[in-house]
């Protein structure tokens, strides 16, 4: 029985390696022969973001050039030069950021061409005169109601007795009142209160000491910076050259501002460091105005409370410094016309500090009174040179007293 067991595990085991063997065999003919190389597939391409509208669209493969579409390098020897290439041409960035040089309006007339805007504020006063006195019966009432209109009008106590006295005495003379006599009269008069003989030039031709100096004061808020450029076009509408001055290095922003205006009618501006000392710069202005041989240097100071003592003192170093170079031939005062009798006070300070030679009234067309003209050049004793009537840049005018009364009485 042992010997018929094991004659079947033989048997077993036998079978089993015979399977084996002929398994084995199968898969060595499957296998390619050693000599062949072996296929190598090229990897998958990365996919791509998705453009808009191919989010459900395949993958498109890149074009290939064969081998015959290559271009080949020039052998060695070859006579063959490459095509040149012109470089394009490069535009310096200042070149391209420079604004294009403005011609200013003319100055001769300004003023008449904008009586409109004068008018629209200012025809309470000279309207309201002329209604008053076109009565039938001029009793103490009706002189008591244009006193009252004149005071209104900020003309200021002196000028309206000195006025209306005159007014009496005329118009008691002249009996019998027309509307053409009357309106007639009343120019006449106001153009007198105004001051017809009266220089109001602004000293801006150059002279044997070198260019003429051009001090722009006046406190915070007045539009000084505005008027300084604005000035600045006045002066190259009449021929001059001008050197700017950014002397205001208090106020953020306030010498970027006076360089764009300068560069809007081809002026330079000389600037300094914000907080640096404004005497430094207005020094520095007049030399470079002297260098380069100009007609005007215009310095814009940094606005200033007439209450301050001590900025008040600083404008005045200003002054000095600047007449080591030379004198300086006008201080323009810039102010307010809206602030009424304010506007005097500050005026009364600035003329203590330095000499005022001319006053910028601004803000002339919005709600201020004409009077102020009259008022603020008797408080000073110096008269009114330019007034500001508006936003543009065009809209500062030389003061002529004629058109602006014109304007006050209307037509």
């Amino acid at each position: 029985m042992e010997y018929v067991i094991l004659a079947v595990v033989i048997a077993v085991v036998a079978v089993g390696a015979i399977a084996g063997l002929v398994v084995s065999g199968r898969r060595r003919q499957q296998l390619p022969p050693k000599s062949q190389a072996p296929v190598i597939t090229a990897p998958k391409p990365t996919p791509q973001e998705p453009q808009v509208g191919e989010e459900s669209a395949p993958p498109t493969e890149a074009p290939r050039r064969t081998i015959e579409e290559v271009e080949l390098p020039a052998e060695a020897g070859t006579t063959e030069a490459p095509e040149a290439v012109e470089a394009p041409e490069v535009v310096p960035a200042e070149a391209e950021a420079a604004p294009a040089v403005e011609v200013p309006e003319p100055t001769a007339g300004r003023l008449v061409r904008l009586r409109s805007r004068l008018s629209r504020s200012q025809n309470s006063l000279g309207k309201g005169l002329l209604s008053l006195l076109s009565r039938e019966h001029l009793d103490e009432d009706t002189w008591e109601e244009i006193e009252d209109t004149l005071l209104t009008a900020d003309v200021g106590v002196a000028p309206t007795q000195e006025l209306v006295e005159r007014l009496r005495t005329r118009v008691k003379v002249l009996g019998t009142r027309t509307p053409d006599e009357l309106r007639a009269l009343l120019r006449e008069e106001l153009v007198e209160l105004v001051g017809k003989d009266a220089d109001r030039t602004v000293r801006s031709t150059r002279h044997e000491e070198g260019p003429a100096v051009v001090l722009v004061v006046g406190v915070n808020g007045v539009g000084k910076t505005t008027t300084t450029g604005k000035l600045a076009r006045v002066l190259v509408a009449d021929g001059r050259t001008v050197v700017l001055g950014a002397a205001d290095t208090f106020r953020a922003a306030a010498a970027d501002q006076l360089q764009t205006w300068g560069e809007r009618v081809g002026a330079r501006t000389v600037r300094g460091p914000e907080g640096g000392d404004p005497a430094s710069i207005a020094f520095d202005a007049v030399k470079e105005g002297i260098a380069e041989g100009v007609d005007t240097v215009l310095i814009d100071t940094a606005g200033r409370l007439h209450t301050k003592t001590g900025l008040m003192d600083e404008l005045g170093k200003v002054k000095r410094v600047v007449e080591k170079h030379g004198p300086v031939d006008e201080v323009l005062l810039v102010l307010d016309a809206t602030t009424g009798q304010n506007g005097l006070i500050q005026a009364r300070v600035f003329a203590e500090v330095v000499d005022i030679t001319g006053i910028v009234l601004t803000k002339l067309d919005g709600t201020a009174k004409g009077g102020i003209v009259v008022a603020v050049q008797r408080e000073l004793g110096v008269p009114v040179k330019l007034i500001g009537l508006g936003e543009g840049a065009d809209d500062l005018a030389p003061f002529e007293p004629g058109a602006f009364v014109d304007a006050l009485i209307g037509d």
